[in-house]
């Protein structure tokens, strides 16, 4: 994604551009590897696998490859989103630019996040192969 001239600018106050220029400094000095520039530390990592499962191990190459994948997908996020704050011509990136970046790209959204409008659940409409499943379960369950 370019950022198209927020860095020819030098004398530009734009939180966009310097939040832009931030997180490639730091991935690219850092080779991403730092702890202290991480979101998403080794350690936290471990814990919220134990969390899922108390005797699950990664291997060191997963590790290192869910770290990259969480590392680029806080980058594209933060990226894209200051690209969001710069189109609607502000210097400040709000929340509303990050959930816009998540629900469009993503199709996430993060209830709570920042906002009070209530979306409903849609439930995914039940097909023809569901129901048959679901009425050979029952049949099974009736036997016993």
């Amino acid at each position: 994604m370019s950022s198209q001239g927020s860095h020819n600018n030098p004398g530009s106050s734009n939180s966009t551009s310097s939040a832009s220029n931030a997180g490639n400094q730091n991935s690219s000095s850092a080779g991403g590897n730092n702890a202290e520039n991480q979101v998403l530390t080794r350690a936290r990592l471990q814990d919220l696998v134990r969390e899922v499962d108390p005797n699950e191990q990664l291997d060191e190459e997963v590790e290192e490859l869910l770290l990259q994948i969480a590392d680029d997908f806080i980058e594209t996020t933060v990226n894209a989103s200051c690209q969001l704050a710069k189109h609607r011509q502000a210097s400040t990136l709000d929340v509303t630019d990050v959930q816009m970046h998540l629900e469009r790209q993503w199709n996430m959204w993060i209830p709570g996040f920042g906002t009070d409008e209530l979306r409903p659940y849609k439930r995914a409409p039940v097909t023809e192969a569901h129901k048959q499943r679901m009425a050979l379960i029952r049949k099974q369950m009736k036997k016993f």
